[in-house]
């Protein structure tokens, strides 16, 4: 098994570029991504509502994170991390302009069976 670092070739920022995504680990019930945003944000009235969990960490970088239910944007910093539950409507409200935001982002079913071995 190689060793991977993710905080290794990050692509250089180009807020006029798509965030870049790249799937680590895919196995049923799971997925794992890293995400790199550079200024992106959710288009304006866009909601993300996935029929899975997601557990996000902010590795580096700063972003706002809205959840549809909440009145008020959450500032995460390096370090922070949130459980979102399955079909809770979220948002990214911005990341910052001219440096690399990067996320760990697990994906997964809370109903799906947990290997034993």
């Amino acid at each position: 098994m190689p060793i991977t670092n993710l905080l290794n070739a990050l692509p250089p920022c180009d807020p006029a570029a798509a965030e870049r995504v790249d799937e680590l680990l895919q196995r049923p019930g799971l997925r794992i991504e890293r995400i790199v945003s550079c200024g992106q944000a959710s288009p304006p009235g866009f909601w993300y509502d996935q029929a899975e969990s997601e557990w996000i960490l902010l590795l580096t970088g700063s972003a706002g994170l809205r959840l549809e239910h909440e009145d008020y944007t959450r500032l995460l910093v390096p370090g922070d991390c949130l459980d979102i539950p399955a079909r809770c409507r979220h948002r990214v409200e911005w990341t910052p302009q001219g440096t690399s935001t990067l996320w760990l982002a697990v994906f997964y079913d809370r109903n799906a069976p947990w290997p034993t071995s």
